[in-house]
């Protein structure tokens, strides 16, 4: 890794933890620049504005969360324990402080206020969640291990609500137990139990 691509990734990895605490327009370049350590110019010259610098942060958020998905379809080939790891994986994130909450739900929050390059990232991050979530659900529920109430689709869009409603619920309560709480019976409810 050369000492530029070091300096974004540091710069990338401080606007997620910024947005993470406050959103999109609660942190500065000055933010930035005081937290990583190096001057404003520096910042636009990775960045030159705070909507590419966003842009590029949800789309390596995208690329992770593909590799995390893909990974987890590998590592657990049944639907339900494919659906059971991806809320694990959140409430772990969410116990440890290390991802309490996910980047694209929070900026999905402020869509009328984001950049357009900013916001198409994110709805497509929503969309392919959605679209991995509907085919765990099509999948379960032709194998015999998932009962839907609903069609796959509208099933897989209320799992996600659930999911971010439920990071959401634990954030504010302070009970990262919270989580689990919330999404447990959804889980065993797809499950048959």
């Amino acid at each position: 890794m050369t000492a530029a691509s070091t300096t974004a990734d540091e710069i990338l990895a401080c606007a997620r933890g910024l947005i993470i605490a406050g959103g999109y327009n609660g942190f500065s370049y000055a933010d930035i620049a005081d937290a990583v350590g190096i001057r404003k110019p520096s910042i636009h010259h990775h960045f030159p504005t705070k909507a590419e610098l966003v842009q590029k942060l949800v789309a390596q958020y995208r690329k992770d969360a593909a590799a995390g998905l893909a990974h987890l379809a590998r590592e657990a080939p049944d639907p339900a324990t494919q659906l059971r790891r991806y809320t694990g994986y959140w409430a772990a994130c969410i116990k440890d402080g290390s991802a309490p909450f996910c980047v694209c739900a929070l900026l999905a929050t402020e869509l009328p206020v984001l950049p357009e390059q900013v916001a198409a990232e994110v709805r497509a991050h929503f969309r392919s969640l959605s679209a991995w979530l509907k085919s765990a659900l099509e999948r379960g529920q032709k194998d015999g291990s998932l009962t839907l109430t609903e069609t796959p689709r509208a099933e897989a869009e209320l799992f996600m609500a659930t999911v971010h409603g439920a990071m959401l619920s634990a954030r504010a309560y302070g009970e990262p137990k919270m989580f689990a709480t919330i999404t447990n019976p959804l889980i065993d409810r797809l499950c048959g139990r």
